[in-house]
């Protein structure tokens, strides 16, 4: 049976999971939902210290499309989130997860939007900069987004939305402790970056049979060309008749007998 190739999102995902783990942004941690799974990962997000959110662990999904990175990802909060630009639902409505299209109508330049250079990083860097600055001029909540204006043109005065904010965030605080989590709360905790402990193997397992495929698809090229280059060699060509091939050689003639 032909050995079937492994889709190149997945060897891009693989290699993208990989550094993440190895090399974080920080206020993250990246893991898969299922360990057989490269299209779903979760997202632990730590709220950044001198901020609303210092203290908070909020957890979030983000859902890879087949042919990523041509297309975006979708950004999903399982926190409940009170933001001008998180859905109810927790879908992040930012300009960097929005398709390539050309939508006047949308206020966003085709440059805001995905493009296949982007990445994973690029997309955690978006959203925790989003959390603490949010665009109010085409807001996901609207409620949300009028009370933070409230909040921010009265510099802290009218407090309603900050303390919306600090009880989500001592909401997370079970969670954490469920998860065997210790939220940063100073800035030196928070730009500490630590490696994801692995909980078995089953990712360098994946990451090994990736690039398994690799190697196979790699040698499968080396072997037709040396055929090739065999046949050229020698005098080989194909024949009509169920594909075998005959050898010839060049110090022959057509009657079989050998030039002396």
């Amino acid at each position: 049976m032909a050995h079937q190739a492994t889709p190149s999102s997945q060897k891009a995902l693989m290699m993208e999971l990989k550094s993440l783990q190895e090399q974080p942004v920080e206020g993250f941690r990246i893991t898969l939902v299922e360990e057989s799974d490269l299209y779903n990962w979760e997202v632990a997000i730590f709220g950044p210290p001198n901020t609303l959110y210092e203290g908070g662990y909020f957890k979030a999904h983000i859902k890879f499309p087949v042919d990523y990175p041509y297309s975006p990802p979708t950004f999903r909060f399982l926190t409940k989130m009170w933001h001008p630009n998180i859905y109810e639902n927790g879908d992040v409505c930012i300009s960097i997860l929005h398709p390539p299209v050309d939508d006047p109508q949308s206020g966003e330049l085709p440059s805001e939007r995905w493009n296949p250079t982007q990445n994973v990083r690029t997309i955690l860097l978006s959203v925790i900069s989003l959390l603490n600055e949010p665009n109010t001029f085409s807001p996901a909540n609207v409620d949300a987004s009028v009370m933070f204006r409230k909040w921010r043109d009265s510099k802290g005065k009218d407090k309603e939305y900050a303390e919306i904010i600090r009880k989500q965030v001592m909401s997370t605080t079970a969670e954490a402790e469920r998860d065997g989590v210790k939220v940063p709360t100073t800035l030196a905790e928070y730009c500490v970056q630590t490696r994801v402990p692995s909980q078995d193997s089953s990712s360098d397992l994946l990451y090994d049979d990736l690039y398994d495929d690799d190697m196979e698809e790699e040698d499968e090229d080396e072997d037709e060309s040396d055929m090739e280059s065999v046949g050229e060699a020698g005098g080989m060509s194909p024949t009509e008749d169920g594909g075998t091939s005959t050898r010839r050689y060049d110090n022959q003639d057509d009657s079989g007998n050998e030039d002396s």
